[in-house]
């Protein structure tokens, strides 16, 4: 193993910031590739750089960009410097046709005196200056090498060229690596020119080229939100955090009698003769609540969802038509917080079934009790739930989106 120098009494240590891939998938969803993303008013690179500002212990920065995008990012970065300085020195360097060639060019552009640095992917902006200084402590303590890493919580499974399972490693022994990455400069240097010699295979991170040249490679606790942005679906983690947005929606329903269908409330069959007209059950109660969901979630109601003229919905439990109004919602970022609902009757008398029914909307929509009123009352025989032809529901909503 290659001998480790002193590094406790070195000078400031460089970043050399990744930023030069090209993210097909990425820039067709975006516009273009993922690092030159406009978030918060500034590149998405640019969020790494306020990080590192945040470390007094660091020099500078090499940037590694896209050998047809050097000269505009360069300027960039001096233009958003003179908006925001940052404290530290800037370096450019033209990223290659690797990962690894991007990262060996922009530490050919690291000083010489620097004992340390710290190599990290653009794409990765939530990193945290904690993070990048517990790393420097470690190489500081005499570690060439120091990388970030979670526990794995999935079971993972290693296959072979077939698709078929070969070993399933124990989880507790794995970790999930992240970047920065820290290294002796002097060492890393070393490694990718024996790799480079050698005509090494591609590699992922820094670390393999290290592990590959005998020196040893130590991880530290990572962070969770220390995220990477690689999916088109991962944009909206780069979104300013939202409060909650309190919503409320109102839902009405109305059922004549003298039908076939057993009268339910809530999902609650009610002891009484009285039978509704209805193309679902007929439950008058989770109709309108259903249409208050939906008008808090601005998607329609539940005509449109579920339309009569539809055999599919023919005597259907319209519990079974809350759990899919409920999953619209949710696909809308909205969830329900509360429930205030009235049932208008003549007849049958609703209060010996009332808490029953209040019971099995908490257990409906998952609120606890306090979160849920039902409510029962008449019309003191005035039209025509007063002349016991029908009945009625209100309901109204309270929920969030967010």
């Amino acid at each position: 193993m290659p001998d480790t120098a002193d590094y406790t009494l070195s000078p400031a240590p460089w970043a050399v910031l990744l930023a030069a891939g090209r993210g097909s998938r990425m820039a067709e969803a975006a516009g273009c590739p993922k690092q030159f993303l406009e978030t918060e008013g500034v590149p998405l690179f640019w969020r790494s750089v306020r990080s590192f500002a945040k470390m007094p212990r660091l020099a500078g920065i090499v940037f590694v960009f896209p050998q047809d995008q050097l000269d505009e990012a360069r300027a960039a970065c001096l233009a958003l410097n003179q908006r925001e300085p940052s404290g530290l020195a800037f370096r450019f360097a033209a990223g290659g046709e690797r990962r690894q060639d991007s990262v060996r060019q922009g530490l050919a552009q690291v000083p010489a005196s620097a004992a340390f640095v710290l190599v990290h992917d653009a794409a990765r902006p939530f990193f945290t200056p904690a993070l990048a200084n517990r790393i420097l402590d470690r190489l500081g303590q005499g570690c060439p090498a120091v990388i970030p890493g979670i526990p794995v919580t999935d079971t993972v499974k290693r296959v072979d060229a077939d698709g078929m399972v070969a070993e399933t490693p124990p989880r507790q022994a794995l970790r999930a690596v992240q970047t920065p990455q820290g290294f002796a400069r002097r060492e890393l240097a070393e490694a990718h020119r024996a790799w480079l010699e050698a005509n090494g295979p591609e590699v992922t991170d820094d670390a393999a080229l290290m592990e590959a040249s005998g020196f040893a490679v130590a991880v530290e606790q990572g962070e969770a939100s220390n995220m990477k942005i690689t999916h088109p679906e991962d944009l909206e983690r780069l979104q300013p955090a939202r409060a909650p947005l309190p919503l409320s929606g109102f839902g009405y329903d109305v059922h004549r009698y003298g039908g076939t269908r057993p009268l339910k409330l809530g999902g609650v069959p009610i002891d009484t003769e009285l039978c509704v007209e209805a193309h679902s059950d007929g439950d008058v109660l989770l109709h309108a609540l259903m249409d208050a969901i939906l008008g808090m979630a601005g998607a329609g109601d539940i005509g449109e969802l579920f339309p009569d003229t539809d055999p599919a919905f023919d005597g259907i439990d319209s519990a079974v038509l809350l759990a899919r109004v409920l999953d619209v919602a949710r696909r809308r970022k909205v969830r329900v917080t509360h429930a205030d609902c009235t049932v208008v009757a003549q007849k049958p008398k609703l209060a010996p079934q009332r808490q029953a029914i209040r019971k099995n909307l908490c257990r409906l929509l998952s609120l606890e009790p306090d979160d849920v009123a039902v409510k029962a009352t008449t019309e003191e025989r005035l039209g025509f739930t007063g002349e016991a032809l029908g009945l009625k529901a209100y309901c109204v909503v309270s929920g969030i989106r967010g």
